[in-house]
């Protein structure tokens, strides 16, 4: 009988086997994890997809139960099973719709996919000088950038009232009118001390015989004035973003100049043909809520011909110093 000599692989051949399904790994596996990944983001997408008719049903849901809009999501029940979604950018639109972006799920970025179309809201533009009314009271608009701006700031037409001042003042403040020209006034705090637009006490003040500078404190958040502002405002545009007195900066925007007129008293803004009529009256001049230079106790206020002044704090009836308060606003465009 013949027989066979039983022969195994060479190192050699073992060698080539193993390079061969290395080279094929290394071609297989990047297609196979790519298709992995490609799936993962798929399924990605369409949770994102989910989550997004779910948030418009439950605003359709709320909708028939309200009668309402929503404004927030919050304000939804949202029924969503699948991964957790999370977005950096959830819009409701007025049609109902939504618009999410920057999302990950379950903690995974889904790059550049977005639900929805983003709604690009624009708002009313005013100019500088508009008049609006708002809640039957009358402004004149200050500040305003454009379209995309949701909300305006307005100066109030005409002071508050010395009725009103003592008004919403009540138990902190009270007003006298010091002529017979109508806004003619002069604020006390209940120490009788003048000195409404800032903090005043009995070491501030006229105390019958001298001036006394000792309490004075440029502090508007402090102030009686801000007690008063505050009051007013709760009563007539409780809708406000905020109230408050206008800012130096605010006024010297409307149409001054600093010319250095006279560098030793730190006076020096002048008035040109550009500062509007409604931003002063002949009647009275106003306190605005900024410290006149580093002085402890004087502030800037507005003239009746239209210039930039200042006054003491401690103002007393029967000074030649005497202001009114023409509060300041902000509120959305929407309520107007």
């Amino acid at each position: 009988m013949k027989k066979f000599k039983k022969e195994g692989f060479t190192l050699i051949e073992l060698i080539a086997v193993l390079v061969i399904m290395a080279i094929i790994a290394l071609i297989v596996t990047p297609l196979v994890m790519s298709i992995i990944r490609k799936a993962k983001v798929s399924a990605d997408k369409r949770s994102v997809d989910a989550y997004g008719r779910s948030i418009e049903l439950a605003i359709a849901g709320y909708l028939l139960d309200t009668g309402k809009f929503p404004t927030e999501v919050s304000q939804l029940t949202i029924e969503y099973s699948g991964n957790k979604v999370e977005c950096e950018t959830t819009q409701i639109n007025s049609d109902s719709s939504v618009y999410l972006a920057g999302c990950t799920v379950a903690g995974r970025n889904v790059e550049n996919y977005t639900y929805g179309s983003e709604e690009v809201i624009t708002y009313k533009a005013y100019s500088v000088g508009d008049e609006v009314t708002y809640n039957n009271v009358n402004y004149y608009v200050i500040k305003d950038s454009d379209t995309s701006e949701e909300t305006v700031t307005m100066l109030k037409a005409t002071p508050l009232t010395t009725e009103e001042v003592n008004h919403f003042g009540a138990g902190h403040v009270n007003m006298n009118t010091t002529s017979t020209a109508p806004y003619y006034q002069v604020a006390y705090d209940n120490d009788g001390y003048g000195g409404m637009q800032y903090y005043s006490s009995s070491t501030c003040g006229y105390n019958g015989t001298s001036w006394v500078e000792d309490g004075c404190k440029n502090d508007y958040m402090s102030s009686e004035i801000k007690y008063v502002v505050d009051a007013w405002k709760n009563a007539k545009a409780s809708a406000a973003k905020e109230a408050r007195l206008i800012t130096i900066d605010e006024v010297s925007s409307l149409g001054y100049e600093w010319k250095q007129t006279c560098p030793t008293c730190g006076e020096g803004w002048e008035k040109t043909d550009e500062v509007p009529t409604w931003l002063y009256n002949a009647n009275y001049w106003y306190w605005t809520g900024s410290q006149y230079n580093d002085s402890p106790s004087s502030v800037w206020n507005v003239n009746r011909s239209g210039g930039l002044g200042y006054e003491n704090v401690y103002s007393y009836i029967g000074y030649s110093s005497n202001g009114v308060v023409r509060p300041v606003i902000t509120i959305s465009k929407s309520l107007l």
